[in-house]
């Protein structure tokens, strides 16, 4: 009789095991019920080259991983609201973009809808439990265009055109300035901002003043900047993406920032229902695949040896954790 008993519990107990193995196995992952529902919404138009290299990284996982995706480009502040609110209505799981024009009014509607998660573009911080951020770290690969700008530069005289003095942009210059004068002693730089972060004009011609100047290698942290520099026969090191094509005799190289590891990540995260508000802002350094040197393409002949091979030497140390670019968010200034 207990002998019965046992076995009829032990029967009982794999019946249980089996549905409970059975339902794990035959439940669909998130993937295969739907498609994450992804959406960005962008102050400047896509071809501006911040956000642009969002929007390619997010393009990148709807091919790759297979979300939904769609965006909204050129938002003024005093719309961020309605269109965030619009997507989140509509269900869209992730949303993302860049909050500096409208900081407090996404970290606001973030708070409204905290199953959905944020994540934006910010010089601040995460905030629980759903707004998470990240931002452009790609000082290293300034520093590094910085060294070719240093010795490339004929009348020791390289600028800088900026959008505007920030902390996320004055690293950029600060570190490319360093990079150029580590390497030659008696480089000087001139830095101008256009106080926008989207306008070819203003950005042309600020260039065209410093090219009067004497500066002879420029660094198009703007777009309008390589224009000019084609115009006046100078060099030219691009920002954000590779830009070679808009001028390749002008174009040497440039910092690329790859958002592709930040979103992979992040979409990953969402997926598997554990998303938690984060700085992501590791993503984008050089060890992690976020930025890089864009490719020489024409100047992969015309560049003189000594000078890759320099700069190769430094990314090397960079990637090793030998070498550590300073992080220096003042406000830079000409040298004259």
């Amino acid at each position: 009789m207990r002998h019965s008993r046992i076995t009829r519990i032990v029967f009982v107990g794999l019946i249980a095991f089996m549905f409970i193995v059975g339902g794990a196995i035959s439940k669909p992952t998130f993937a295969a019920e739907k498609k994450l529902k992804v959406a960005a919404v962008f102050e400047t138009p896509i071809e501006e080259p911040w956000v642009h290299q969002i929007h390619v990284a997010l393009l990148k996982a709807k091919k790759q991983l297979g979300i939904e995706y769609t965006w909204s480009e050129s938002v003024k502040p005093a719309d961020f609201d309605r269109v965030l609110r619009e997507y989140a209505e509509k269900g869209y799981q992730l949303i993302m973009g860049d909050a500096f024009g409208a900081e407090r009014i996404t970290r606001r509607v973030a708070k409204a809808y905290p199953k959905i998660a944020f994540v934006f573009g910010s010089a601040l911080g995460p905030a629980e439990p759903n707004f998470g951020v990240f931002d452009n770290w790609i000082q290293e690969a300034a520093y590094l265009s910085g060294m070719i700008a240093g010795k490339m530069t004929k009348t020791n005289k390289v600028g800088v055109v900026a959008g505007m003095a920030i902390p996320e942009i004055n690293r950029l210059v600060n570190a490319f300035i360093a990079g150029a004068k580590d390497v030659n002693k008696k480089v000087k730089c001139k830095v101008s901002f256009i106080g926008s972060f989207f306008d070819p004009p203003k950005a042309k011609e600020a260039a065209l003043a410093q090219i009067e100047d004497g500066v002879d290698v420029i660094y198009a942290e703007r777009f309008g900047v390589i224009e000019a520099a084609k115009d006046k026969h100078i060099l030219a090191i691009s920002n954000m993406s590779d830009q070679s094509k808009l001028a390749p005799d002008t174009v040497i190289t440039g910092p690329v920032w790859d958002m592709w590891p930040t979103v992979k990540y992040v979409v990953g995260l969402v997926k598997a229902g554990v998303f938690t508000a984060q700085d992501f802002g590791s993503f984008s350094y050089m060890s992690k695949g976020g930025c890089y040197l864009a490719p020489y393409h024409k100047w992969a002949k015309k560049l003189p040896p000594e000078v890759k091979q320099l700069v190769e030497k430094r990314k090397q140390e960079i990637l090793a954790g030998t070498f550590r670019v300073k992080i220096d968010e003042a406000t830079p200034k000409s040298d004259y």
